[in-house]
């Protein structure tokens, strides 16, 4: 295992100046300019360059902060050739901030192997945290948090498409998702054919923007109710999808365990009658159908 190092972190009230040969991953607004951090501004101001997903859509965030900072375009398209030169400008000495579209770079973005291969280099990353939306999602959904995982999005056909939607059709834990609009009646369709309509479902629509919207319900009323025909709940912008996780079913005891469970009373001394009390209060069954099977063990 390598060890990689991190500058100090710093207590309420210090700053610390940004670190050369230091990759920072440098999270940005998801749609409201407000929603960046005072850190995140002063680590983009002061870095030597920007690694960006679409340096034009950076360029305008840049620009509304007039910050005037060379970028490198890095994306899923030219990892490949980027990162040995990114890595070459840490080892060099430079401090380059890594950001996403929007939200949190390595969320849903190629952002992870770079950061793996700055581990496997012995190189500095520091994560600068902000705005991330199935986070965002997630905490005005409703639905537990104590237990989740992110999918992100799913495949989009095939057999990949069929088996991660059979994984998720049993699935305990709150799971998040993230759908585009051409396919978010697909989506929503497949689940509830795969794991029941009646699961519960938010949809949580263009976040942090003007036109904001969350939705609770189950499947099968976000079907009837997201259609090209109602406006109250347009088909349009970005979604996170926040599905319920499947509820636990109680073991169900087959007739064989009952009567094993009723010998063991019996054997102990207990009548027929009060042995078959005793399970059935447990087992939460009428008395009568465990008595008709303790009819079935000899005396």
């Amino acid at each position: 295992m390598t060890a990689t190092p991190s500058p100090a972190p710093t207590i309420l009230g210090e700053v610390t100046p940004v670190q050369p040969g230091t990759l920072y991953l440098v999270a940005t607004p998801i749609g409201n300019l407000e929603d960046i951090s005072y850190r995140a501004l002063r680590i983009l101001q002061a870095v030597d360059a920007i690694a960006a997903e679409d340096t034009r859509h950076t360029g305008k965030l840049l620009a509304h902060f007039q910050i005037s900072k060379p970028q490198l375009s890095y994306h899923e398209h030219n990892q490949t050739k980027r990162i040995p030169e990114i890595l070459d400008r840490l080892r060099a000495g430079q401090a380059i901030a890594l950001v996403s579209d929007a939200g949190t770079p390595g969320i849903s973005d190629p952002g992870v192997p770079l950061v793996a291969a700055c581990g496997a280099a012995g190189l500095s990353v520091v994560p600068v945290p902000g705005a991330c939306a199935a986070i965002v999602g997630l905490i005005g959904s409703g639905l537990p948090t104590d237990r989740f995982c992110f999918e992100g999005f799913l495949p989009t056909k095939g057999k990949e498409r069929r088996d991660r939607l059979a994984q998720l059709a049993q699935e305990a834990r709150t799971v998040i998702l993230y759908e585009a609009p051409h396919r978010l009646r697909e989506t929503l369709q497949d689940l509830a054919n795969h794991g029941g309509d009646q699961r519960p479902i938010a949809i949580a629509r263009e976040l942090t923007k003007r036109y904001e919207q969350f939705w609770r319900g189950s499947l099968s009323e976000a079907i009837a109710t997201w259609t090209p025909e109602n406006p109250a709940c347009p088909i349009k912008g970005e979604f996170v999808l926040i599905l319920g996780g499947v509820l636990p079913v109680a073991h169900q005891p087959t007739e064989a365990e009952i009567i094993a469970a009723l010998t063991d009373r019996m054997t102990q001394g207990m009548s027929r009658s009060a042995a078959s009390r005793e399970i059935a209060g447990q087992l939460n069954l009428s008395k009568r159908s465990v008595y008709e099977l303790s009819l079935k063990i000899p005396d």
